[in-house]
């Protein structure tokens, strides 16, 4: 309980996050309705107590959509934070151990940072079709280079450090001294920057969701709620604003949690405070 109180941010962000998981997984037995049910009888109505949240512009029950859409949120935010965070600390932590693989691997990862992330995703989206996992491998690739460059610098730092030398005057090969006394010293960093792509993440699919490059119309997603009412959204804010406000919501979660990690795992910070 001392820690949650020294780092409110971290107790909010878990809060958030076990609510919106609790939501997602047991979003059938939350709410009864379908999210994908037409009633073209019950279009645009405003919030009651039969529709918690109102229905869309198609007559369907927003809260459920509401609900059911943050599945396809953190399960895009929890994957890509997963995926990149494991390939960038993987090549980043042999380019910046081997200085002969350092000069091409960071070139490519210019390129790759050079391109608007949202156009980069839109291209990949494009090229592969619109689908849910297609979202994730287009994400990934584009949040993965800047893990690589953090995960790059993280390590020419440590390959410096005393102990790193030591272990290598002691005989250990640079494959033991890179496993055993570099990369534990990365994961602080590196969990704080998997906070960072997890929120990213999240509203890249929503944008992408509401230009339509996004996981299919037919499945519930925040982004989609949000481009499906914004032609009424002047007569019926209600439409935009319900997902509108769980999308923030999650991704301020995320982000006080990931500020106050970072406070958390950073030994100078730990010693001021």
């Amino acid at each position: 309980m001392a820690f949650f109180k020294q780092y409110p941010g971290i107790a909010i962000g878990l809060v958030i996050l076990f609510l919106l998981l609790f939501m997602a997984v047991f979003a059938p037995f939350i709410t009864a309705k379908n999210p994908t049910a037409l009633s073209p009888f019950e279009r645009a109505q405003w919030p009651s107590a039969e529709h918690i949240f109102g229905t869309d512009n198609l007559g369907r029950d927003l809260y459920a959509r509401v609900i059911y859409g943050a599945r396809v949120s953190l399960i895009v935010g929890f994957a890509c934070a997963f995926l990149s965070t494991v390939l960038g600390m993987l090549i980043g932590l042999f380019a910046g151990f081997y200085r002969i693989l350092d000069a091409f691997i960071m070139r490519i990862v210019d390129g790759f940072m050079s391109i608007p992330a949202i156009l980069l995703a839109i291209a990949l989206i494009t090229l592969t079709g619109a689908s849910l996992w297609n979202v994730i491998i287009s994400i990934t690739i584009i949040e993965t280079p800047r893990t690589v460059r953090l995960m790059r610098a993280v390590v020419l730092t440590l390959r410096e450090q005393p102990y790193v030398e030591a272990a290598s005057v002691a005989g250990a090969s640079k494959f033991r001294i890179m496993i055993e006394h570099i990369l534990p010293n990365t994961l602080a960093p590196m969990i704080v920057q998997a906070t960072y792509v997890c929120a990213v993440a999240i509203i890249i699919e929503a944008g992408l969701s509401f230009i339509g490059a996004g996981v299919p119309p037919t499945v519930p997603s925040w982004g989609n709620i949000i481009a499906e009412g914004r032609t009424l959204w002047q007569l019926k804010p209600y439409i935009i604003l319900f997902p509108a406000l769980f999308l923030s919501v999650t991704v301020l979660g995320i982000n006080l949690m990931g500020d106050a990690l970072r406070d958390a795992l950073d030994p100078r910070m730990t010693r001021s405070a």
